[in-house]
């Protein structure tokens, strides 16, 4: 609940911040990006893992104010999960993969030239799973009898855990850089991190874990039109 509340404060602020700027004359753009996401969930116990590596996409709503400072509205497709790490077993493979539709509301803080800008993005996130699939070359229900399995000093329950809310929250920040062919259009590439405050499985005192929550690093390149 206290996550929750942090949640939706920073998003007033946010909005307030918005409605505080619409006195000025800016400049609103639309766009594309896609790229490239690697992520992992920070269990608690802590749950031996790798990078899973997913592909994203969205699109993009920015109004920029002539004070360096804008906001930008997002809609995106992402995936995010995690990857175990068998160590010596290698022979052994499990991922889950959850797909979110997530809704970013972001402080775009700007500087540089007419050409070029280098920018910092931060701010709120809401998305909603849409789907989830699981990729194993065993049975994650029997692991208990499988030849060979790493089970010593190993977290299982993560295995077969049912998923919690298909509601995740959490909290943003990116860097990056735009470059403008023209006027009116643009190139942007931007490294951003993305930390849920939510956990995707059911966590307390009496469940497996106390904490599951996402985390995620994405790679974008992005394409932007100025209407106005």
């Amino acid at each position: 609940m206290k996550r929750l509340f942090i949640f939706l404060l920073i998003l007033f602020t946010t909005l307030v911040s918005m409605l505080a700027q619409t006195h000025y004359e800016g400049n609103c753009f639309i766009g594309a990006k896609a790229g490239m996401s690697m992520s992992r969930v920070q269990f608690n116990p802590n749950v031996r893992q790798g990078m899973l590596f997913t592909p994203m996409a969205g699109v993009t709503f920015r109004y920029i104010e002539e004070n360096h400072f804008g906001l930008i509205g997002e809609l995106n497709f992402e995936q995010r999960g995690w990857k175990e790490d068998f160590e010596d077993a290698s022979q052994f493979h499990y991922s889950r993969t959850l797909s979110y539709l997530q809704i970013p509301v972001l402080a775009h803080i700007y500087f540089g030239s007419s050409r070029a800008h280098f920018f910092i993005n931060a701010g709120p996130e809401i998305g909603f799973r849409i789907a989830s699939s699981t990729s194993a070359n065993f049975d994650p229900e029997q692991v208990q009898t499988i030849p060979g399995f790493p089970l010593k000093d190993r977290q299982i329950a993560q295995l077969t855990e049912p998923l919690g809310s298909a509601v995740d929250f959490g909290i943003s920040g990116g860097l990056g850089m735009e470059y403008f062919l023209n006027s009116r259009n643009s190139l942007n590439l931007e490294a951003r991190f993305y930390y849920g405050l939510g956990n995707i499985m059911k966590c307390g005192r009496t469940e497996a874990f106390s904490a599951a929550n996402t985390m995620q690093i994405m790679l974008t390149l992005g394409y932007s039109f100025r209407l106005k």
